[in-house]
């Protein structure tokens, strides 16, 4: 592969240190989560957890589970598979400092949302920490409440400002 080459491919068990080392590069202590629950989230949701590798290492990665509207995982929390999905949860994107400003985070939500649409789930949702939220309103998502006291109390598990948001994919 050539070193300028960037290729987004499915996460597998053996880039968990690499997608450990970039969330320690990139969030503050309080949001790291370990390594085993990485391990079962990627268990649970196999097909929709990508990475992206460039100069001869992964770089970025996105982490997200079928799930439903209205619905979001707590911080630290496993992940809840919608048999019956409409969303794609979106649970953690993260590009390393070093690959900063190459766009790999856009190309990620990009093939997240192809995978979404090709499974017929029509809207995106994550939960915007760490002063994200203007990344996400660029990428079309917006601010909306959770539904019902369960989930506000799991968007409390997050540190700081968190804001849940959605974006449809289509129709």
């Amino acid at each position: 592969m050539a070193p300028d080459t960037v290729i987004v491919r499915g996460m597998r068990a053996d880039d968990l240190d690499a997608v450990l080392a970039i969330q320690l590069a990139c969030y503050g202590a309080g949001f790291v989560e370990d390594g085993a629950l990485i391990a079962r989230r990627l268990a649970a949701a196999p097909h929709t957890g990508w990475v992206v590798e460039h100069e001869g290492g992964v770089r970025a990665y996105l982490v997200g589970y079928p799930s439903v509207a209205g619905k979001l995982t707590p911080l630290h929390g496993e992940f809840e598979v919608a048999a019956q999905a409409d969303s794609l949860y979106l649970h953690d994107l993260a590009v390393h400092p070093d690959a900063s400003g190459l766009g790999l985070g856009p190309r990620l939500v990009r093939h997240a949302w192809a995978h979404a649409l090709h499974a017929g789930w029509r809207h995106s949702t994550l939960v915007s920490v760490q002063s994200s939220v203007g990344f996400w309103e660029r990428q079309g998502y917006a601010a909306t409440l959770p539904h019902g006291p369960q989930q506000q109390a799991r968007l409390a598990t997050y540190l700081g400002e968190s804001v849940y948001m959605i974006r449809r994919l289509s129709g």
